[in-house]
């Protein structure tokens, strides 16, 4: 015994400081590899579709630093494949990772795969999957018309008046041709055509409809099945009309402004930017980067339309000059005629009965809270 302090408990009180020390060491050691190590950001994959009406994507990405006013851009990692989404003043909030899609309805599919956290489709397409329980909302709006019915070659069919003349006339349901089952020229054009008094079918056995809408599939199978006469003729998104009378193996008869009611067609929806719930809620300033960067983008493409022209057309592989003649209009503003527009959309596709799920019989104002989140371009 020294000074009345035990050898042993000293010792034990000397091992239990060092091992105090060694704690606290490893402790700050751990705090400061914290604050060292750079803020993982996420991997996402946005799914679009090789159209012009999702050209305010390809913009943003060709253009990259300069919209970074907006507060985001996109900087390449890998062209047309990845891309950093990052803040105005260089700081990485995501990964994104470019999916192409057919077409709307397979963008919804991989959606409820939750194969997508962000996606450019038709609203009806998203319509359609939140029916089905996909969990996810459209953001805003992407563009308003660009819709066509297109004939072939040597047709001098034009107008509604001449396209209903033409439907009487066939002595068998006329064909017409469209790209996805849940795509808003399918939608809009049979709707109308229905509501203009017409009977429509998918069925080829039934001889007594007008009309037999003809699933083609895909966008690549528009002009093929023109030309081959597997249909009278198609409806389908810019720039697949416009190129197909470039290519002078069809002729744009109908735009979607110009069917019956007068004035209702005009300006009317079809792509959106939609996240899914899951996204919305654990990366909110991404999801408002990205809708930032697509406002400012669609901005952007009606001023420089030239330009725009050119760098869908590059994107895409179609003819600019064919690309230069859209009337598509780029907006992210949910309007009150865009919502009148999709409360159209809604009533047609339940008196079509394409819903089974949670929008069946439904109203915009029941099934608003289900179909969008505005609160990032309301802000």
């Amino acid at each position: 015994m020294t000074g009345g302090i035990p050898m042993n408990t000293r010792s034990l009180a000397r091992t239990l400081a060092r091992k105090a020390m060694a704690t606290l060491i490893v402790a700050l050691c751990l705090v400061s590899a914290a604050h060292a190590a750079p803020k993982k950001i996420p991997s996402l994959y946005m799914g679009y579709i090789f159209t012009t009406h999702h050209t305010p994507l390809m913009v943003a990405a060709d253009k990259g630093e300069a919209l970074k006013e907006c507060g985001a851009y996109l900087a390449p990692m890998v062209p047309k494949q990845k891309y950093k989404l990052m803040a105005a003043d260089g700081t990485p909030l995501a990964v994104i990772n470019f999916i192409v899609s057919k077409n709307g309805s397979e963008t919804s599919t991989l959606f409820a795969m939750n194969r997508l956290d962000l996606g450019l489709a038709s609203s009806t397409a998203f319509m359609s999957g939140i029916d089905k329980g996909t969990k996810v909302k459209m953001l805003c709006p992407l563009h308003v018309d660009g819709l066509s019915m297109v004939f072939p070659k040597g047709s001098t069919i034009s107008g509604y008046d001449e396209v209903a003349a033409a439907i009487k006339a066939s002595r068998r349901p006329f064909k017409i041709g469209y790209h996805s089952p849940t795509s808003a020229p399918r939608i809009v054009f049979e709707g109308a055509l229905s509501k203009a008094g017409f009977t429509t079918t998918g069925n080829p056995n039934d001889i007594d409809a007008d009309i037999l809408m003809v699933d083609l599939k895909s966008t690549a199978n528009l002009i093929p099945a023109l030309v081959s006469g597997q249909v009278d003729c198609w409806v389908g998104p810019a720039p697949h009309p416009a190129v197909a009378a470039f290519r002078e193996v069809g002729h744009v008869a109908l735009n979607s402004r110009d069917l019956p009611p007068k004035g209702q067609w005009t300006d009317f929806p079809c792509c959106a930017l939609g996240a899914s719930d899951s996204l919305i809620k654990s990366h909110p300033a991404v999801v408002q980067a990205m809708t930032d960067l697509m406002a400012a983008s669609a901005t952007w493409c009606n001023a420089e339309k030239e330009e725009t022209a050119r760098i869908s057309a590059k994107w895409i592989g179609v003819p600019a000059k064919a690309v230069e003649k859209s009337s598509i209009i780029y907006t992210t503003d949910p309007t009150e005629n865009w919502l009148k527009g999709e409360e159209v959309f809604l009533a047609m596709l339940n008196r079509m009965n394409k819903f089974r799920g949670v929008l069946k019989g439904e109203d915009l104002k029941t099934a608003t809270p289900l179909l969008y989140d505005f609160s990032f371009v309301k802000k």
